[in-house]
């Protein structure tokens, strides 16, 4: 058990995975402290985290910072002995001007690092994603390790995979040049699934919506390697404090890709009824092909069309003494929380 005084900040304290940082360290007896980009948005986050089965609340507190702004800050690091980095801006997908979601990453990571270097924070642990190290690469027979990184312009790389590469280079540059005793160690899960928080789907519990949901006409044969959210909160977690995570890229996956058919066979195994418009169908290569020369929605789907990506988990079993749970297991508990809380079609 951590010593009760030890504080630990978490950036971007309404998201998904930052949310299930928060119930782990709360429920070890850390005081944590997590940044909102409004204090208007604490009750509804307390709520979430509270129907999720909080303990000691009253250990957490909130604090106003913008990834965007230096005001709050510095008293969002005060008294910290961790920061758990999470926050990033979240879009996939076509934007219109790709500085919106890189120049955001890549500048809040900085200012997040500067502030608690000087604060004086033992560690940074700070979400990166796989986006940072197997896209972009030509389809070869190859298991993705810590020592990969993206083609920053490779096809199927858009502007949300360009601003976790450069943002996870700009935060390794900065360690090593200006971080003075602090240290940083990096988190790159694979696709997310799990309980929802609240009424907030987010990351690739989109794939388990929109498939209950019947919005999809068919399947691309697209393979998706998948993490669940309670495992990535816990590497978070373990590698604030692990002795030889420091200066690390750690990877997270639980398992072989799944296909998205595969998916859908899960879903429909576990759900019965309640997955009746899971689609069945597989939507033909070239119909997805032709589908991304006019949207960019697309793009990276068809950069990938059945290439089955291989991740090694290794790091993360041997340093932070990791056991995630099973695929399997990460898409039924998303798709359950999402139908126990009504955000799926009746």
């Amino acid at each position: 058990m951590p010593i009760p005084e030890q504080r630990v900040l978490v950036t971007g304290g309404s998201g998904f995975i930052a949310g299930h940082c928060i119930l782990q360290l709360l429920e070890q007896g850390y005081l944590v402290h997590a940044t909102v980009r409004s204090l208007k948005r604490e009750p509804a986050v307390r709520a979430a985290l509270t129907d999720a089965g909080m303990t000691r609340g009253e250990r957490l507190s909130f604090v106003a910072a913008d990834l965007r702004s230096d005001a709050g800050w510095a008293d969002a690091m005060s008294g910290c002995d961790f920061v758990l980095h999470v926050a990033s801006p979240l879009h996939t997908g076509k934007v219109k001007n790709e500085q919106d979601v890189i120049s955001p990453a890549r500048e809040g990571t900085l200012r997040v690092l500067r502030a608690a270097r000087d604060a004086g924070v033992k560690r940074v642990a700070m979400t990166s994603a796989f986006h940072a190290v197997g896209f972009g690469h030509k389809h070869t027979d190859r298991t993705f390790t810590e020592d990969d990184w993206s083609v920053l312009d490779g096809p199927g790389v858009d502007a949300y995979g360009r601003s976790k590469i450069l943002a996870e280079r700009d935060a390794w540059d900065f360690a090593a040049s200006q971080g003075g005793a602090m240290e940083l160690v990096t988190l790159l899960p694979v696709a997310v699934m799990g309980p929802v928080l609240g009424t907030q789907i987010s990351g690739a519990s989109h794939i388990v919506q929109r498939s209950l949901n019947g919005d999809m006409p068919g399947y691309p044969n697209m393979w998706v390697p998948i993490v669940d959210v309670r495992d990535v909160a816990q590497a978070h977690v373990a590698a604030m404090t692990s002795p030889t995570a420091a200066g690390q890229r750690i990877l997270l996956a639980s398992g072989p890709a799944l296909s998205m058919h595969q998916i859908g066979s899960i879903l429909r195994s576990h759900l019965g009824d309640a997955a009746h418009r899971v689609p069945t169908r597989t939507i033909p290569d070239m119909v997805v092909r032709l589908a991304a020369v006019f949207s960019a929605e697309f793009r990276p789907v068809a950069a990938d069309l059945n290439y089955v990506k291989k991740v090694s988990d290794d790091r993360a079993r041997r340093v932070l003494d990791w056991q995630p749970r099973s695929t399997e297991e990460a898409i039924i508990s998303s798709a359950r929380s999402m139908l126990a809380k009504k955000l799926i079609k009746s």
